[in-house]
């Protein structure tokens, strides 16, 4: 081994391991430029802190924890995320104060959507506008996995009618219909008259005797009918009432 080997090695050996800096997220996170840096949403950031994030189109954008804290940690910076958030809402600061005297904050969307769209965190923004609908969600996460159940523009007020569960039976489509219930457990063929999504009713017609009877929608391809269906249908008002 040459003598600028051997020194390389003994540098490496005497040198202490890498410490990422340990950083919290801020209680507010508030941008005013458009930007969102790493200064922006932690406290403690240091030089790290001008490494830009997203861009913010909108009055708020919102980003997934997930992915900032990935990019933080390739950039020197440690966050424990003891918490467990999943979503980071950036709003606006000064520049958001700015709005026309009278106008509300509401969420929108930041891309049109088509019918039966997914619809992701990346596409709702924070925006003003004259006014609030009547059933206008106040938190991103009560929107964030349903399915659009007409074209949504970009820009409009996100709205709770607008969406819905994505659907698991399609009209049309043979599905198994089964009854469980202390320890039985039948099943049967069905074509499903009606599209339905988890949880949500739907008329099927037994594929043998021509009959229609009514089951709840449990997965794709497959609803249950008896006390087993009274029990999801009744998880899923539940579900809605706490959205």
């Amino acid at each position: 081994m040459t003598r600028a080997l051997l020194i390389a090695a003994a540098w490496l050996i005497a040198a202490p391991a890498f410490a990422a800096t340990s950083v919290t997220l801020r209680a507010e996170v508030l941008d005013d430029d458009g930007m969102v840096t790493l200064s922006d949403l932690f406290e403690g950031a240091g030089a790290a802190g001008k490494v830009q994030v997203a861009a913010k189109p909108g009055a708020s954008t919102v980003l997934d924890a997930g992915a900032v804290q990935g990019l933080a940690r390739r950039n020197g910076l440690a966050w424990a995320n003891a918490e467990g958030i999943r979503r980071i809402v950036v709003r606006g600061g000064s520049a958001g104060v700015t709005a026309t005297r009278g106008n509300v904050e509401v969420l929108t969307y930041a891309r049109s959507l088509s019918v039966g769209e997914i619809v992701q965190a990346q596409d709702l923004v924070w925006g003003k506008a004259a006014a609030s609908p009547a059933d206008a969600p106040s938190d991103a996460e009560t929107i964030i996995g349903l399915a659009a159940k007409r074209p949504l523009r970009a820009g409009a007020a996100v709205s709770a009618r607008d969406v819905s569960a994505p659907q698991v039976i399609k009209a049309g489509e043979l599905i198994t219909v089964l009854y469980e219930n202390d320890g039985i457990s039948l099943a049967l063929q069905g074509k499903a008259m009606t599209a339905a999504s988890q949880g949500e009713a739907l008329s099927v017609q037994n594929t043998s005797s021509k009959k229609l009877i009514q089951a709840v929608a449990s997965g794709p391809g497959q609803a249950l009918v008896g006390p087993a269906a009274d029990q999801l249908r009744t998880v899923r008002r539940t579900q809605f009432a706490l959205r």
